[in-house]
């Protein structure tokens, strides 16, 4: 019943996560999917040209074979968001540091080749862009307001910081990939909530 409104529903749905507040800084790369600055000066995205790069990026990734999908990040809180995202679709992780030589260096122990690398900030994944450009390795990107995302051959303009936010951005790709494949509808709950992509802060009490 609620296909219709799907789209107002899942826009309401993540509005709160904080997936269109970018930095203070705006690169021209990314001025088209600025909408305008907060009166705290962050830029803010335009969410409905994230949406459309995320179906964008969804198709592009179904046209693969998911173990040649290499999803890479450097960042912490991205974490939790790419293993979930590896667990539904069956792409690969390559967390933490990426080591140099990785897409390049056959030698290598731990030599990939993937046929599409993606990654949550042009800016920490910088080692894996450059080795998958060299490689003529597609990439998709999420990308904040102030990077630069000259060798992004997919850009999804989203805070890529914040820990609610890339478990959106990481959330809403798996579910338009799984859409797509006609293996969930627009009105079907996923397995995971948005809650379940986030990256928790340890908890010093536990301990």
């Amino acid at each position: 019943m609620s296909q219709q409104t799907e789209p107002q529903d899942i826009k309401k749905k993540i509005l709160s996560t904080g997936i269109r507040v970018g930095t203070t800084v705006k690169t021209t790369f990314m001025q088209p999917f600025i909408t305008k600055a907060s009166p705290e000066g962050l830029y803010m995205i335009d969410l409905d040209k994230t949406l459309d790069r995320i179906k964008t990026a969804a198709k592009f990734i179904n046209r693969m074979d998911f173990d040649k999908v290499l999803v890479c990040s450097g960042r912490e809180y991205a974490t939790t968001p790419i293993e979930r995202f590896c667990e539904i679709t069956g792409a690969r992780k390559m967390l933490s540091r990426f080591m140099p030589g990785s897409l390049t260096n056959p030698s290598l122990p731990f030599y990939t080749e993937p046929r599409l690398v993606i990654i949550s900030d042009p800016q920490v994944d910088s080692q894996a862009i450059i080795e998958a450009t060299n490689a003529g390795i597609p990439v998709i990107g999420i990308s904040n307001t102030d990077n630069v995302t000259s060798m992004i051959d997919i850009v999804i303009p989203a805070n890529n910081r914040g820990r609610k936010s890339l478990a959106t951005v990481f959330w809403l790709l798996a579910r338009e990939i799984l859409i797509q494949q006609g293996k969930l509808s627009e009105s079907d709950q996923m397995k995971y909530e948005i809650d379940d992509f986030e990256t928790k802060i340890s908890d010093e009490e536990i301990e």
